[in-house]
C-alpha cells in the first residue's frame, strides 16, 4: 500500500434509505482508513442538525468526523452556539467555509466571509478546533480575477487555517500552478487537492456549472457520447479520476479528498487501483 492521507466528504441523509445508504457507504470507505471524514452544512445552516447528528453517529465508529461550517446567513450568536455544541461533543475538526445564501434569504449575515469565520472561531476557542478551508485552482465562480482569489484564500491562512481542500478540477497542471503560486505568497500550509469520481454525465456537469470546475471539453465530449450507457460512463470516468489521482500522488499531493455524494464504490475503486491507503 503507498501510505498517503485519504480523507472523504459525506452529506446529511434527508431519509432512512439515505441514512442506510451513507452507513453502508462508510463501512466499505473505513478500511482504507481514512485520516478523516467531513459532513456538509446547508446554505444559512439549513442542515444544521443533520450534520451534528451525522458527525456524532460517526465519532461514535471511530472516525474523526469534521463538520463543514458556513456563516453566509447566519449570525455571530448562531456561529457561537454551533460551535459551542461541537466542543461540547469533543469534536475538534473543522471545515470553515463562506458557504451559499439559501434561496429567498436576502441577509448575508454578521461574518461575510471564510477568513472572517476563521478568525470568528480561532477568537471564541483558540488552538481548540483544526480548521480547514476551501481552495479554488481553477478560480472561485464569484471572484473579481484570480489575483483576488487567490489573495481570498491567503487571507484565510493568515486568519489562521491549519490546512485547506479545494474545489474538484480535472486539470492536474491548475492544482499545481495554484499550489505554486500559494507558496509564492508565503502560505505553507497543506493544500490537498480535491476528487470527484465521475459516475453521472449531466450531475457532474449540472455541479460544475454551479461551482466553477472546468471540465474539459474531451471530458465531456466523450462523455456524452456514451448518451445512457451508465457502466461506459462509470468506466471511463474510473480510468480518468485514477489517471489523476496517480499524478497527483506521484507529484507530491499531500492527500487526497474524495467528494463521495455519499456511495463509496467509485471512490474504493480508484484508490484500490492506485493500492492507496491512508497513514
Amino acid at each position: 500500500m503507498k501510505p498517503i492521507e485519504l480523507s472523504f466528504e459525506f452529506f446529511p441523509p434527508k431519509t432512512q434509505e439515505g441514512v442506510d445508504k451513507l452507513r453502508a457507504s462508510r463501512a466499505q470507505l473505513a478500511k482504507l482508513s481514512p485520516k478523516f471524514v467531513s459532513v456538509t452544512f446547508g446554505a444559512g445552516g439549513s442542515t444544521q442538525q443533520g450534520t451534528l447528528d451525522t458527525v456524532l453517529e460517526m465519532q461514535k465508529e471511530g472516525f474523526e468526523a469534521a463538520p463543514h461550517l458556513s456563516c453566509i446567513g447566519s449570525s455571530k450568536d448562531s456561529l457561537r452556539a454551533i460551535l459551542g455544541a461541537y466542543r461540547e461533543h469533543g469534536i475538534r475538526h473543522i471545515v470553515a467555509l463562506r458557504g451559499d445564501l439559501p434561496s429567498g434569504m436576502g441577509e448575508v449575515g454578521e461574518l461575510r466571509y471564510a477568513s472572517e469565520l476563521v478568525s470568528f472561531i480561532r477568537a471564541e476557542h483558540g488552538d481548540w478546533f483544526n480548521i480547514e478551508v476551501a481552495a479554488y485552482p481553477e478560480y472561485h465562480p464569484q471572484a473579481r480575477s484570480p489575483k483576488s482569489d487567490l489573495d481570498n484564500f491567503v487571507r484565510k491562512v493568515q486568519a489562521g487555517a491549519n490546512s485547506a481542500i479545494t474545489q474538484y478540477f480535472y486539470n492536474g497542471d491548475a492544482y499545481f500552478r495554484f499550489v505554486d503560486e500559494a507558496r509564492k505568497q508565503g502560505v505553507d500550509v497543506p493544500i490537498v487537492p480535491g476528487v470527484m469520481p465521475i459516475t453521472n454525465f449531466t450531475q457532474l456537469m449540472r455541479f460544475s456549472e454551479m461551482c466553477g470546475a472546468e471540465v474539459p471539453k474531451w471530458i465531456a465530449r466523450r462523455l456524452e457520447s456514451y448518451g445512457d450507457d451508465r457502466e461506459a460512463i462509470r468506466a471511463f470516468g474510473l480510468d480518468v479520476v485514477t489517471n489523476l489521482c496517480r499524478r497527483l500522488v506521484d507529484e507530491g499531493a499531500p492527500g487526497l479528498h474524495f467528494y463521495t455524494l455519499n456511495g463509496a464504490a467509485a471512490t474504493k475503486t480508484i484508490c484500490e487501483r492506485l493500492n492507496l491507503k491512508s497513514v
